[in-house]
């Protein structure tokens, strides 16, 4: 009986401890003027008109260099925002610049890069997992299903990622619900690489492989991570783009309303 216990104590511990600690989400390191700097300072550098480019991800080489110089604060290489600035003669010729440039047109703000839309079934296809299983999307009739495009290099897609487990795929554990994330565009290698570093963080679950973007490119243009709802008739139900405060919660209520229907 004793034995019995301590087991149940320990399952319920190790429950607990998941429950009670999370997967912490990664920040992004802002790097500029050789230094790491805030989001407010980088919004005050907007302001006063002196970025002049900045690039979302660095090389592995880059990153060992400012993990040299930083530490490993500087944490993965997919987070790290570099900023150029403008010198203060450069701001102000390009400034003066501007102001004698003709406004551009408005952008179309309803580009959204979407080829399919909600409430359209879902087009078919079949797709190969990286344990070697293949999913054909119609066998999944009855089921709720969450197609999620995304890719290695996508910062916006592994921030996504980090959430996942906690908020979709552990309370949707036991429902007729599949995640189905597919990499956009990439190899077998580099995603099944990203995946172990992955589940090295606790973040474990299985994706599948559109190399050539065949299936990507029935479903959007542009833009990712991107999440398409599927219900269990095989519509499409909700669609999301990007990775945003609460955007994976808004995910989770959705699926949870078509689970109920």
């Amino acid at each position: 009986m004793k034995h019995i216990l301590i087991l149940i104590f320990t399952v319920y511990s190790v429950v607990m401890s998941a429950q009670e600690h999370p997967i912490e989400k990664p920040d992004y390191v802002i790097i500029a003027n050789n230094q790491i700097i805030t989001n407010s300072q980088l919004e005050a550098y907007a302001a006063d008109g002196y970025i002049k480019g900045m690039n979302k991800g660095v090389s592995e080489a880059i990153r060992s260099e400012l993990a040299t110089q930083f530490g490993e604060k500087i944490g993965d290489k997919e987070f790290i925002i570099t900023i150029d600035l403008f010198t203060e003669e450069e701001r102000t010729e390009n400034q003066n610049t501007l102001n004698t440039l003709p406004k551009p047109a408005k952008e179309n703000i309803e580009d959204t890069g979407l080829i399919l839309n909600i409430n359209d079934t879902a087009k078919d296809f079949t797709v190969q997992m990286i344990n070697g299983e293949s999913i054909t999307l119609s066998d999944l009739k009855g089921k709720v299903v969450l197609l999620n495009f995304w890719a290695t290099w996508c910062a916006p897609c592994l921030m996504e990622f980090h959430e996942m487990p906690n908020k979709i795929l552990e309370p949707f554990k036991d429902e007729d619900f599949i995640f189905l994330p597919i990499s956009r565009g990439e190899t077998e290698e580099i995603v099944s690489k990203k995946m172990l570093q992955f589940k090295e963080k606790g973040i474990d679950f299985n994706v599948a492989l559109d190399p050539d973007k065949n299936i990507w490119n029935q479903y959007a243009t542009k833009y990712i991570p991107k999440n398409f709802i599927i219900d269990k008739d095989g519509v499409i139900k909700f669609i999301s783009t990007g990775n945003y405060k609460g955007s994976v919660d808004t995910i989770a209520e959705e699926i949870k309303k078509l689970l109920e229907d």
